[in-house]
């Protein structure tokens, strides 16, 4: 199984309703997606840690509008992203959907590219996924804290989410503002300014 079908399914069992979602995608746009993140390590905890994929296009255009149409969201919530990958030192662009779904308590990223990306993009993902023990174990405690104990809040968790990763990215701890560039996402307006 070469990279660019290894991540095509998940380490860890997922709920039915976000499989029947990714099948969904999949199916309607005949493409596959690909997960990296939690759910391919042993910190994914079932049911509450978000899902994260991506998959690969040869028009961004049409796909958003599929998924626009297929998940009845707007095309405003579709939003651009500038994404540094450190281990091909490359800058990729595309599309990020945050999706929830409060009434199955299932949420997703969904990241979309051109194919051409799609190399260097599932390279960072593996390395995300395969990252040392060190690092596998500081991210359950914190996720034990938020998730199970609830003695942290969303904010915090996340803060220290991704300064554990920075480890991973930079070899050393807390060096503030390092990565904060890796993962722009741009807001874009939902109507036209007026001329002036």
């Amino acid at each position: 199984m070469n990279m660019n079908d290894k991540n095509n399914k998940t380490k860890n069992e997922i709920p039915v309703y976000a499989k029947n979602f990714f099948n969904k995608i999949e199916n309607y746009l005949n493409t596959k997606i690909y997960y990296f993140g939690s759910v391919q390590r042993s910190d994914y905890f079932f049911g509450v840690s978000d899902i994260d994929t991506c998959l690969f296009t040869k028009n961004e255009s049409a796909t958003i509008l599929k998924l626009q149409n297929l998940l009845n969201k707007p095309k405003h919530a579709f939003k651009k992203v500038v994404n540094y990958l450190p281990t091909s030192k490359k800058i990729v662009y595309g599309h990020v959907l945050f999706y929830k779904d409060k009434e199955h308590k299932f949420s997703t990223d969904i990241c979309i590219y051109d194919e051409k990306y799609k190399e260097y993009v599932l390279k960072d993902n593996q390395f995300k996924i395969d990252i040392p023990f060190y690092i596998s174990f500081l991210l359950l405690i914190v996720k034990t804290l938020h998730y199970q104990l609830h003695l942290l809040s969303k904010p915090m968790y996340n803060y220290l989410k991704k300064r554990i990763m920075d480890i991973l990215d930079d070899g050393f701890f807390m060096n503030i503002g390092t990565n904060s560039w890796k993962f722009l996402v741009f807001e874009m307006p939902q109507v036209k300014l007026d001329k002036a």
